[in-house]
């Protein structure tokens, strides 16, 4: 598989350094950074200075780790050529977005490929869809984790408390993950979303829970290190996303 990177900070350093220690997932076949000084350790012929310009690297799958621009920008003319995993999935929180993109990827038999992020159980939640009658997913962040821009609070407060459309027009570097969680069970609108800043902790605690028409409960909880506005575990899931792309053949696809 041929894998173009979009986005070299964290997650996508990471990415790179996995797929070149195994040949086995792919072939990176370009990168691109929007500060380009940051590629040094890149062989030039891999640099991709112009996104326009993606298709000339003949890519089977592109990976967005560089924020919601990107799939507003490109994320259709992607799809006409190859399967696109973007990881900035508040993006998608544009329902005009997300339909051109769902028909950009009918049209040219490629996919659009919702990754799961720091959410766990994602496959339990898509396959009792159809039975939710309610869904919360909370996070909890300390203010470093928070992103550029935000106001960090001196003590534990609830920043956000309603639905997940909303949190991603207003948090949109910070909650991806609830945006898989809508889209894979009752949507953007009924889903619910909480952020808690918590100057206390140093750590990120993610809690899903979900109530079924028949009485049914799942409850969801992780926590893990942060490492920015993500937490530890965002590259390897990322990772095993991409392994899982080969084999993904509809026009929208969870991972």
């Amino acid at each position: 598989m041929r894998i173009g990177l979009i986005g070299f900070g964290f997650i996508g350093a990471e990415l790179y350094r996995r797929i070149a220690a195994d040949p086995g997932s792919g072939q990176v076949v370009f990168v691109h950074n929007r500060t380009p000084s940051r590629l040094t350790a890149i062989p030039p012929e891999l640099i991709l200075d112009d996104l326009a310009d993606a298709a000339n690297f003949a890519p089977d799958l592109i990976v967005e780790a560089a924020g919601p621009d990107v799939t507003r920008r490109h994320g259709a003319a992607f799809l006409a050529f190859a399967d696109y995993l973007p990881l900035s999935l508040t993006a998608l929180a544009d329902d005009a977005l997300y339909d051109r993109l769902s028909d950009a990827a009918a049209q040219s038999g490629r996919s659009l490929l919702i990754a799961h992020g720091a959410l766990v159980g994602l496959d339990s939640l898509i396959e009792w869809r159809a039975m939710w009658d309610d869904v919360t997913i909370s996070f909890r962040k300390p203010p470093a984790s928070l992103g550029a821009g935000a106001v960090p609070p001196d003590r534990e407060s609830l920043l956000f408390d309603g639905s997940v459309r909303a949190a991603a027009v207003r948090y949109p570097h910070n909650v991806n993950a609830m945006v898989a969680c809508a889209l894979a069970t009752t949507g953007l609108d009924r889903c619910r979303a909480r952020l808690v800043a918590d100057p206390a902790i140093d750590h990120l605690e993610l809690t899903v829970e979900a109530r079924g028409r028949d009485g049914s409960q799942l409850s969801i909880q992780r926590r893990q290190p942060a490492m920015g506005v993500s937490g530890s575990e965002m590259a390897a899931a990322a990772h095993r996303s991409i392994l899982r792309a080969g084999s993904i053949v509809g026009p929208v696809e969870f991972l």
